[in-house]
């Protein structure tokens, strides 16, 4: 058993809330609800008023976002502290705005960078703000498990050798469905060549705390990484946390930059809440999540032996394609019931009361946290019991695919995205054409447009069986994608 530090027992922003909120104090700050106050009285007779005594704003005893000197400060320490890192930022705007931090950090303007062309859309953010040069990386796609991985060893160690000038190298792992990539070899790949490592684990700020799950990217050495603080450990939503670890990048600008970015107003009960969950899952990470382990394998096998038309993948499987799996995370194929994922979901919701993070044409995707217990598991099989002997749907030949996406980068997407030079084309006329827009379809979720690349025919006789399929296009000006927007000189 792991040796916890008698500090790791604190909480200091907290106690600090709770200690002002019990004083009684008269509010002459921001917000106007005045202590709950003026809050309407449907949402105080739900919530109860003694929640809206956290919701203060800056001032001298609870310290502030932008120059933390006291319970800020010291609460953020601890989070580094328990994570094994140098620093810790609180963040308060998701994982989102800690990529574009990482970005606009890491390089500068006129910068080459590779990243893994699933990214998350708050990457294009980043991009765009820092002024880079992406270098893609085509993510692999297994047909037999309809799953996108992310970048691999291989694929990152091709695009240096290919890029010796890249300045960094960005990766998301896990991905949505828990895939972890071989993050400590791309890492020692990376740091012998002098890049500049940046993670987005928005999904596994658990990983850290539990030995039978996979290897966080704090441990695998990333110079940068982002974690959803809120996705699977008890912060409240928009908790979320950066971790610097890094002799490549200077630390000031990392603090800089991540206040110019971050709101001046934040929500100290979010803030609070990041406090607490470090202190919860680092005292007692390792038993809730044996927990949540031992349900979600419950689930996993219940589903793999009694649902003939469903199938989850196992860690065995994702281990012998080259990456590990963050077990806690269930990823439900549902191809053989002839539904589509999105129609399990509405299922779900509607009958069974039972809210999905996520689903596509082929999976459901069931996210569990430190919160989650066997019996919700349970709910959840019996459900998907109950709609594989209710429903049945037509067998579909669908398959998860994606277009060559080794396009031209014409212009640096920044240059593009601030341009008033742009104009609507057909489809079926944008061949050559650089484009000015970011083009999405669902699934598989990956952009085969992006501002300042050259529009292929490939691309486009591939949007155009997307959009006569009815497929969701991420990025559509109109109800029906007929045009895209292009680059003028």
């Amino acid at each position: 058993m792991k040796k916890v530090s008698n500090l790791q027992f604190k909480a200091p922003l907290f106690d600090t809330l709770l200690a002002h909120a019990k004083r009684g104090v008269t509010s002459f700050h921001c917000p106007g609800h005045k202590n709950g106050r003026s809050v309407d009285k449907e949402l105080r007779n739900y919530t109860g008023e003694e929640v809206y005594k956290f919701d203060v704003t800056v001032f001298d005893e609870v310290d502030s976002l932008h120059d933390p000197v006291g319970p800020i400060k010291k609460a953020q320490e601890l989070m580094a502290q328990a994570y094994g890192v140098e620093h810790s930022f609180f963040l308060v705007n998701g994982t989102s705005v800690g990529n574009m931090a990482m970005f606009l950090a890491a390089c500068d303007p006129s910068d080459s960078i590779i990243v893994s062309r699933s990214s998350h859309k708050s990457i294009m953010a980043g991009i765009v703000m820092s002024g880079v040069w992406p270098i893609w990386v085509q993510p692999e796609i297994n047909q037999n498990l309809d799953l996108i991985f992310s970048a691999t060893y291989n694929q990152v160690r091709d695009a240096l050798d290919r890029y010796p000038e890249s300045k960094a190298v960005f990766i998301t792992s896990p991905t949505y469905n828990g895939v972890v990539t071989e993050l400590s070899k791309i890492v020692d790949l990376c740091h012998r060549r002098g890049k500049i490592v940046l993670v987005d684990e928005a999904h596994g700020a658990h990983l850290h705390f539990n030995q039978q799950l996979p290897e966080s990217a704090v441990e695998a050495g990333a110079d940068l990484c982002v974690q959803s603080t809120h996705k699977t450990l008890s912060a409240m939503s928009q908790g979320s946390a950066l971790h610097f670890n890094s002799k490549l990048i200077d630390f000031s600008r990392v603090k800089k930059i991540v206040s110019m970015l971050q709101t001046t107003s934040p929500n100290y009960l979010t803030l609070a809440s990041l406090d607490l969950a470090r202190r919860q899952v680092h005292l007692h990470g390792e038993e809730n999540f044996d927990r949540v382990i031992k349900a979600a394998e419950w689930g996993r096998s219940y589903i793999n032996n009694n649902i003939s038309s469903m199938k989850c993948f196992t860690r065995q499987e994702i281990q012998k394609l080259g990456f590990d799996l963050d077990i806690t995370k269930l990823t439900v194929n549902v191809t053989k019931t002839g539904l589509s994922g999105y129609e399990i979901e509405s299922i779900l919701a509607k009958e069974y009361n039972i809210q999905l993070d996520y689903a596509d044409l082929f999976n459901l995707v069931a996210i569990m946290g430190e919160g989650s217990n066997k019996t919700d598991v349970e709910i959840f099989v019996k459900a998907l019991e109950a709609i594989n002997k209710k429903y049945h749907g037509k067998q579909k030949n669908w398959i998860l695919k994606i277009p060559s996406l080794a396009t031209e980068m014409v212009m640096r997407p920044r240059e593009v995205f601030l341009s008033n030079n742009t104009k609507k084309v057909s489809l079926a006329k944008a061949v050559g054409h650089v484009a000015a827009q970011t083009l999405t379809p669902y699934p598989p979720g990956i952009p085969v447009v992006i501002p300042g690349e050259r529009i292929t025919k490939e691309i486009c006789d591939y949007l155009i069986d997307m959009s006569s399929k009815d497929i969701r296009i991420s990025g559509q000006e109109t109800e029906m994608l007929k045009t895209v927007k292009v680059f003028t000189n």
